[in-house]
């Protein structure tokens, strides 16, 4: 009996340790290319995920990608406007997929350039994306609504800065980038095409919108965007429409999201005793005590003391309905993100209005929308990731010896003078530079469309829009800090503004023919469009009343900082003649 429950037992733990072994868990490096079954090309942007985990990636600009999934996991694949598809990794290195178009929902009716048209009668390449289908979570950006949701859109995070920007490239980049060129597609914000250039005090202009304003977001990505908006269209259009009200009782919505970011990883680098360690074997080998002399006491992980959990609170409150038959939606929202960065921080107060009446017996259509901003940063000086991972572990954070640079840990030589090319301290870098910024922007437009009574088939469509934004900020490093000793600090002030205003008009007719099963539409118009930016140009001043002894005369002006001009003051002017 005992030898039959020995041998029993054996068979149980062998089983075990073949269910338990880490075969059963290795994660493979799955690779592939998906296509699109119908051409055979690539396809951007499409989301691949490992079934019943968190485990997602995106395919690139050519189609490929790369994933960590288990040899018996389900890999799922899906792209707005195709079929979702899932394939077995079976232990497979490489998998290829072909995905397949969906022609569903052919009567929707998207956004498309200078109008809307149903999606059976589209013959360009448009994608749109709806409220039901954005990212979901906390997002500070419209462009995130669409990680993963375009097919051949791609969109890249630029970093995990609070409020910053990220890298969008529709079916690859069309300039190398020679002579200025930018790869970034035009964006149209409810009939108003938006100088993408940005404007000084926000690291993306694009933030200044509230992405729970957006009910819908069209992608345009082929020759037909070029030939409406010119050249500037060269890579792509994305069409923001935001959310409107609709007729019936008011509806009071409120939301609110918390968010936590955090370090997943740190970079790999030699601890405190690792390194003393190193120093003093070679110092007994050798036995020159140069850097054993030179070696701390302490043992600072210098990534923990940059490093932070990165809170957020984003808070919206909206009403919708009608008043007194006009329909209408206000809004109004709050968020602030600080960044994983200490002392990183975004912050964006927003608000917006759209009115729809109809008036003439419906004959005339008014669409009145108003977005405006303000958003606050403070920008963390990015060099102290560098500083982080090279600074020496066994030196502190503070020290009584260095009181001149703020009782931060420096580097001095035998003189007691800071060395020049030295890494600098990653704290003081963050604490003792004070770089803020306000940006505020008004996008608004008045849009009419009058339907002709005695020919109701042909419109009239006028679009009058303004998009301003200012944006200033002060960038202070203070004076005792090892960077800018030798001025006694930096104070430096910028200021610059934006105008764009827009004037359109168009003659749009359609007409079905249904016996023919035929329809004719024709669009022609007019636009005239016009930039405007105001730069004001700062000197950088020190802290103290003489910045250079060597310049006295310069006073508190820091030498090289002289504008060369006080103000400048560019602008262009846009004007097309357009048919569809």
């Amino acid at each position: 009996m005992r030898k039959t429950t020995q041998t029993n037992f054996r068979i149980l733990l062998l089983f075990l340790m073949m269910a338990f072994s880490p075969a059963a868990f290795s994660q493979n490096v799955v690779t592939g290319k998906v296509t699109d079954s119908k051409d055979g090309s690539a396809l951007a942007g499409v989301t691949i995920s490992v079934k019943g985990t968190r485990t997602v990636t995106q395919t690139a600009s050519d189609g490929t990608f790369k994933i960590n999934a288990p040899a018996n996991a389900t890999l799922v694949f899906t792209s707005v406007g195709f079929a979702t598809m899932e394939a077995v990794v079976d232990g497979k290195p490489s998998i290829d997929v072909s995905m397949v178009q969906v022609n569903q929902q052919l009567n929707e009716v998207v956004v498309v350039a200078y109008g809307t048209r149903r999606k059976g009668d589209l013959t360009g390449s448009v994608t749109s994306v709806s409220t039901k289908d954005f990212q979901k979570g906390v997002v500070n950006s419209p462009e995130q609504l669409l990680l993963g949701k375009v097919a051949g859109l791609e969109v890249t995070n630029g970093g995990g800065q609070p409020g910053g920007g990220s890298r969008i490239r529709i079916r690859g980049g069309a300039s190398f980038g020679l002579g200025g060129a930018s790869n970034d597609p035009l964006f149209v914000i409810d009939g108003v095409p938006v100088d993408g250039g940005g404007i000084s005090g926000s690291s993306n202009i694009l933030n200044t919108l509230n992405p729970d304003d957006i009910e819908s977001i069209s992608v345009l990505k082929d020759a037909s965007a070029t030939a409406l908006y010119g050249s500037r269209a060269s890579n792509g259009v994305i069409i923001v429409t935001t959310k409107k009200g609709s007729k019936g009782k008011l509806k009071y919505n409120f939301n609110t999201k918390l968010s936590l970011g955090i370090v997943a990883k740190k970079v790999d680098v030699l601890s405190a005793d690792d390194i003393r360690n190193i120093i003093l074997a070679d110092a007994a080998k050798t036995g020159n005590n140069t850097y054993k002399n030179v070696l701390g006491n302490s043992n600072t992980d210098w990534q923990d003391e940059i490093y932070r959990p990165a809170f957020g609170v984003d808070n919206n409150l909206s009403v919708s309905g009608a008043w007194k038959n006009v329909p209408f939606r206000a809004s109004v929202g709050f968020l602030t993100q600080d960044g994983i960065l200490r002392t990183d921080n975004f912050k964006r107060i927003s608000g917006s209005l759209n009115v729809t009446p109809k008036l003439l017996n419906d004959h005339l259509s008014v669409n009145v929308a108003l977005k405006g901003s303000n958003t606050k940063n403070i920008f963390a000086d990015q060099g102290a990731i560098g500083s982080a991972i090279a600074f020496d572990p066994t030196q502190p954070v503070n020290s009584s010896a260095n009181g001149k640079f703020g009782g931060y840990y420096e580097w001095l030589d035998g003189n007691g003078t800071l060395i020049d090319l030295a890494t600098r301290n990653p704290v003081a870098l963050l604490n003792q530079r004070d770089n803020t910024s306000s940006v505020n922007r008004l996008i608004g437009n008045v849009q009419l469309d009058y339907k002709i009574h005695w020919l109701p088939d042909l419109h009239i469509l006028f679009n009058l829009g303004i998009d301003y934004s200012k944006g200033k900020g002060n960038d202070n490093i203070d004076s005792s800090s090892a960077t800018n000793y030798k001025t006694g600090g930096r104070k430096t002030y910028y200021e610059q503004s934006k105008q764009n205003t827009i004037n359109d008009i168009q003659l749009f007719y359609s007409k079905e023919f249904k016996k023919l099963k035929t329809k004719l539409d024709v669009l022609v118009g007019h636009s005239y469009q016009d930039f405007v930016v105001n730069v004001k140009n700062f000197a950088s001043f020190s802290y103290r009343s003489i910045a250079d002894p060597n310049n006295p005369q310069k006073k508190d002006t820091i030498a090289g900082s002289e504008p060369t001009f006080l103000t400048d003051k560019p602008e262009y002017r846009l004007e097309s003649y357009l048919g569809r």
